[in-house]
């Protein structure tokens, strides 16, 4: 494993390597659709220059919401949030990709997966997947009450209804 020559990213690798953080060259995924992309600014961070995971939550609320309210063809609530895992930090500056795929749909909910991904120094660009999380929506009609969604399109359509 090679470190870059300047202190904050050495220091951040060499941290990453002592905590056992994943640091190997990542591809943004080829087969999936980014549904949002977002840099997170200055206002978005706390003290030390890491984003707030909170801020990233909610990123990933919206990404998750964009493919359910697709496929739901209307408005979606979410219901749960299933499983949330912060990989590694964000900083200011990075290019935030989130990657969504619908994994379940039932009578009124669908419940998604979403993946994180930070390009990072453009000089040499670093890609990181920072998050993931499975996250579930439920379609609402004009009253906000729950109402029956489409189910799942055949094979090789997932994530990407018509």
């Amino acid at each position: 494993m090679q470190f870059a020559q300047s202190g904050t990213s050495a220091a951040r690798r060499i941290i990453g390597v002592t905590l056992g953080i994943m640091t190997e060259p990542v591809k943004l995924p080829d087969d999936k659709e980014p549904v949002l992309r977002v840099m997170p600014m200055p206002a978005d961070a706390n003290h030390t220059g890491d984003i707030f995971g909170g801020w990233i939550m909610s990123q990933v609320d919206i990404a998750g919401a964009v493919l359910a309210g697709r496929h739901a063809r209307g408005r979606v609530a979410t219901i749960a949030v299933n499983a949330f895992q912060f990989k590694q930090p964000v900083q200011i500056g990075d290019l935030l990709s989130f990657y969504a795929e619908i994994v379940r749909v039932g009578n009124t909910s669908i419940t998604v997966n979403v993946e994180v991904y930070a390009q990072r120094n453009p000089e040499e660009v670093e890609i990181v997947k920072v998050t993931e999380a499975t996250l579930t929506y439920v379609a609402t009609d004009k009253e906000r009450r729950p109402r029956k969604v489409p189910p799942l399109p055949a094979a090789g359509a997932r994530g990407n209804p018509a």
